[in-house]
């Protein structure tokens, strides 16, 4: 039996990935968390295999959430289901310690054996995904500048070029606004650009606008 805990802040979500997963015999549900810290209370408390974690939740959440939870339970496998299509969303997450990665887009039909294959201890990820990991590792003479950011700063840059103010990020990833335009700030130094417009027209360009939560 795989026994999982599910970590996404939409109850409408969680019911329906438990309903795809009540036809599978060997997946149950012992768990679920609505943020950050919930997802990092039942990985302190443990008892499950796997966990299912959504990229975007209020609280610590994303690659620095991966991080942490793997830091504090290195052989926990992690699957993250999330509404970013984009390549580099996957990539961060991966090398942050999640062992696949599903939009939830694909999830009617791919979840449970996503579930499958990284509890068994194998990874689960798109042939793009694989693909954009390979090319990372390889020399290349274009180095793209949103490639520079921290992951925080990556995190900010997405809810910016999204269209969130900057109270509406610090209230999100649960930071002082004077913290997330020091972000903003820094981002715009490391990617050479001089205004909010110019990142939106580079993430459109390099098709790093995806889909965010409100």
């Amino acid at each position: 039996m795989i026994r999982i805990v599910i970590a996404d802040d939409h109850t409408i979500m969680r019911e329906g990935l438990k309903r795809i997963l009540d036809g599978a015999d060997d997946i149950q549900v012992v768990g679920e968390a609505v943020d950050g810290f919930e997802a990092l209370a039942h990985v302190r408390k443990g008892g499950f295999d796997l966990l299912m974690l959504d990229l975007s939740m209020p609280g610590r959440s994303g690659v620095e959430l991966i991080r942490q939870i793997k830091d504090e339970v290195p052989k926990l496998p992690i699957l993250i289901l999330t509404m970013h299509e984009e390549e580099q969303y996957a990539v961060r997450a991966i090398r942050a310690g999640a062992r696949g990665y599903l939009t939830k887009e694909s999830a009617g039909t791919q979840l449970v054996s996503a579930i499958r294959k990284v509890a068994s201890g194998r990874p689960y990820i798109s042939l793009e995904v694989a693909e954009q990991l390979a090319m990372d590792v390889m020399p290349s003479n274009e180095d793209l500048p949103h490639k520079q950011l921290s992951n925080r700063e990556f995190e900010v840059f997405t809810l910016l070029v999204s269209g969130k103010s900057i109270t509406e990020i610090a209230d999100l990833l649960h930071l002082s606004a004077k913290t997330v335009s020091t972000h903003k700030t820094r981002i715009l130094t490391k990617m050479n650009m001089n205004s909010l417009a110019e990142m939106v027209q580079y993430a459109v360009q390099h098709r790093l606008l995806g889909p965010l939560k409100n």
